[in-house]
């Protein structure tokens, strides 16, 4: 098992890359990992409620389902 940092620096203005701290971290988790995320710059702004609703990734879920499920999992969410 490893512990994996994910660092998210992409905001609303990229959506897939806002996703992808989100998706590794839930990939790492059906894995056996212990992922941890941080996000810097911009990334902080998908924290709020609003923000992170209205981020629809490309190929992914919904930002608001995948914040909700890496939450759900206990996995530290660095701001």
């Amino acid at each position: 098992m490893a512990r994996i940092l994910y660092v998210g620096t992409a905001g609303s203005d990229d959506p897939t890359r806002a996703g992808f701290p989100f998706n590794f971290a839930l990939g790492a988790i059906e894995a056996g990992h212990q992922p941890q995320i941080f996000l810097a710059g911009e990334a902080a702004y998908v924290m709020r409620d609003d923000t992170a609703a209205a981020i629809m990734p490309v190929a992914m879920s919904p930002l608001r389902e995948m914040l909700e499920a890496v939450v759900a999992k206990h996995v530290p969410i660095f701001v």
